[in-house]
């Protein structure tokens, strides 16, 4: 039974990209560009970004070599840490921390759907939750086959927007130096602001270690997994920002707001341009919730492993799907979309799960520390302990802006993670009581 279960290398590097390839690269230039006017600044921040993410990819990589079971941070936090941390990350991840994504996705893309489709938006985001659902709830294989379609039609649609507008897009004020003033802007209060923004675009750089226990040879593929997939990204990230800036002028693009992408294409591509944007990122967004399903459901799947009052949640029928665990998921981000209270919850959590990703990556010093072999055969972390370092000092300084700048949401968030320990309470008296 278990060859079925698992999958390539190729099929979860796309649940990476799909994960992380959202609204956040088509919709947040023109916030960067009302405080950075350079082209050279504003390509240097989604470099950064991606330095940031590649970083914290470099390090999950040993992390899910030497600790090789699903769950991502619940299952590192757990292992590294104290297992009530643990459960404090699974438990905003099982409840909201993928529904509420999810239910953002779902509604950016019954709204782009609707530029080339007669629907209802609110038709076409519950459509797509539900038929997705059905797909990974029926096989784990059919589910990652079709993200991995979905994904590589996706890339290969970004790619030829690139190449078409490097031919097609170039208008005459466009200028690419590098002199003082660009390096001025690049350690400018405007340059850290950006970043916050390009490093929610990011996320999801970790997505293969909620899975690994589907993975071919989880041991030796997760870190060639999470690095190529984030690599990809980042060179798609970074590409498709030159081809907003070269085609059209940066003031333009602060005057059209958010849909400035659809400027860009229409300077591309003529009158059909908006439909080809609006086409494009809906594509995306469908493989986004795709994997969001896929990966959700697995950390549910890890708790259930360690907390038998909960065990059918994480029971997998005969093709290696955690079918209650995917609808329980679905049941969160449709409740979600019907009480519109995702953006809020989005915005309250990001604050927390910033947390765990920084105390996961921590992790890797206590590991190192407890081992009395290198491991020769397993994979290291490149640049250790600096590639670490540079990720908790880089993230760490977005924290406390995002704390200092808008403090309420944060707190609220740390008070909703805090709540899980109740349910740690009573789930460790029924182990106890099990046992």
């Amino acid at each position: 039974m278990e060859p079925i279960k698992l999958i390539s290398p190729s099929r979860a590097i796309a649940i990476v990209v799909s994960n992380m390839i959202g609204t956040g690269v088509y919709t947040s230039l023109y916030l960067q560009a009302a405080g950075i006017n350079s082209v050279f600044a504003l390509l240097f921040i989604w470099i950064t970004g991606g330095i940031v993410a590649i970083c914290g990819a470099l390090t999950y990589g040993e992390l899910a070599a030497r600790i090789p079971r699903s769950g991502g941070e619940y299952t590192f936090l757990s292992e590294l840490f104290h297992p009530s941390f643990g459960f404090l990350s699974g438990f905003i991840s099982m409840t909201i921390g993928f529904a509420a994504p999810m239910a953002i996705s779902a509604i950016a893309l019954g709204s782009y759907a609707n530029n080339f489709l007669p629907i209802s938006p609110m038709i076409i985001a519950i459509g797509t939750i539900v038929i997705l659902t059905a797909l990974n709830s029926s096989s784990f294989r059919i589910g990652a086959n079709f993200n991995f379609a979905a994904t590589t039609i996706n890339v290969l649609l970004i790619i030829g927007f690139c190449i078409f507008g490097l031919f097609k897009g170039h208008h005459e004020g466009f200028s690419f130096t590098v002199n003082a003033g660009d390096f001025k802007q690049v350690f400018s209060p405007a340059f850290a602001i950006s970043l916050v923004y390009v490093s929610f675009a990011y996320s999801g750089w970790n997505s293969a270690s909620y899975i690994t226990h589907q993975i071919k040879n989880p041991v030796k593929n997760l870190p060639f997994i999470l690095i190529i997939g984030t690599l990809i990204v980042i060179t798609l990230y970074t590409l498709l920002n030159f081809i907003f800036l070269y085609s059209t002028p940066i003031p333009d693009i602060i005057e059209k707001g958010k849909d400035f992408a659809y400027l860009c294409a229409n300077n591309i591509f003529g009158e059909t341009g908006g439909r080809l944007v609006a086409i494009l990122i809906s594509i995306g967004l469908i493989a986004s919730i795709n994997s969001l399903l896929i990966l959700g459901p697995r950390v549910t799947q890890a708790l259930t492993l360690d907390y038998k009052a909960i065990k059918g949640l994480g029971v997998e029928n005969k093709h290696g799907a955690p079918v209650w665990a995917t609808l329980l998921l679905t049941l969160i981000a449709l409740v979600l979309i019907w009480t519109s209270t995702f953006q809020q919850i989005m915005t309250m959590i990001g604050f927390t799960l910033g947390i765990f990703t920084i105390a996961s990556v921590s992790g890797i010093f206590i590991l190192r520390h407890r081992l009395k072999k290198n491991g020769e055969n397993i994979y290291h972390t490149f640049g250790y302990p600096y590639i670490p370092l540079l990720f908790i000092l880089i993230e760490g300084c977005m924290m406390v802006f995002v704390l200092l700048n808008d403090p309420k949401p944060s707190i609220a968030g740390i008070t909703l993670t805090l709540s899980g320990f109740v349910f740690y309470y009573i789930l460790t008296k029924s182990k106890k009581h099990v046992n």
